[in-house]
């Protein structure tokens, strides 16, 4: 299957994305993992992204989807895979559409996860980071810490990213409405959305994710 993944942030995506290409037997391709890879690499794409990255500035269109085309091309997507991350606005949908009309194949389905904006803002405002060790994550409400602004694991202090207050977490859910959210409106006019609510614990999130990808279950 050849997906794309949209969601609000906060809404689970790259956990998700992760079991569900586990689960179809397809790769994960994320727009972080593209850049990461080509950068570290040293290929030219990546070196273009990275002179944008050092100078603040946003890496073009082009350059992301030349990286997504050449990831898409390679041997274990020959059968699918999961966008995630890409496309991020309706020129990248089309120029996506383009690629794969090229190569003769096409989306099977794009999974909107759906998360009310409310829970979004809970979710991500509530993230708490070890300043020792950022693996040790905790949340204000889903997993606290037995001793408030305490690791359990090493006993550090906890913090609150910049990314995660909720202010900036509200601008980011601004830029979503408006750059990515209208991918949705396009990909629905060509009948392949798939809407699903991302509430509830990640493996009902999932099961839900793979019932409504059984075919004969996408949008018509």
């Amino acid at each position: 299957m050849r997906i794309v993944l949209v969601g609000p942030p906060g809404a689970g995506k790259g956990t998700q994305a992760a079991f569900l290409a586990k689960n179809l037997s397809i790769p994960h391709i994320s727009t972080g993992d593209l850049f990461r890879a080509n950068i570290s690499q040293g290929t030219e794409l990546g070196m273009r992204a990275k002179s944008y990255m050092d100078a603040g500035q946003l890496v073009p269109d082009e350059v992301t989807i030349g990286m997504a085309k050449d990831r898409m091309a390679q041997p274990d997507a020959v059968n699918g895979f999961l966008l995630d991350g890409f496309p991020r606005n309706v020129s990248q949908a089309e120029a996506l559409d383009v690629a794969l009309k090229a190569d003769d194949v096409k989306l099977d389905a794009v999974l909107d996860l759906e998360v009310p904006e409310d829970e979004v803002v809970k979710r991500i405002a509530g993230r708490r980071i070890c300043r020792n060790d950022s693996a040790h994550v905790f949340h204000a409400t889903y997993n606290a810490p037995k001793a408030e602004g305490v690791c359990d694991a090493c006993g550090g202090e906890l913090y609150q990213r910049d990314d995660d207050k909720e202010e900036t977490v509200r601008k980011r859910l601004e830029v979503y409405h408006t750059q990515t959210e209208p991918i949705i409106d396009y990909y629905r006019a060509q009948g392949l959305v798939v809407t699903i609510s991302a509430l509830g614990k990640v493996d009902e999130v999932t099961a839900r994710a793979m019932d409504a990808l059984r075919p004969g279950d996408q949008a018509a």
